[in-house]
């Protein structure tokens, strides 16, 4: 099945995108320095990982408790 239509992989995936553009924008900041377009969205992305980073770290520990026992 699609991660579009299982709720809980589609919202497994959008962590992973956050993590992920944040990683890369803390090793690499020039790639998203472009805030509009395509690469626009990754770096609203890094930015979500940037300003709500408790809040994303208790998103992913949460989804990985929720993987471990499911």
């Amino acid at each position: 099945m699609s991660a579009l239509f299982n709720f809980h992989s589609f919202l497994t995936v959008v962590l992973l995108v956050i993590c992920t553009c944040t990683y890369v924008k803390m090793q690499f900041p020039t790639i998203l320095e472009q805030k509009t377009g395509f690469r626009g969205f990754f770096w609203k992305a890094a930015r979500i990982g940037e300003r709500l980073s408790p809040w994303v770290a208790v998103g992913c520990f949460t989804m990985g408790i929720s993987i471990i026992f499911s």
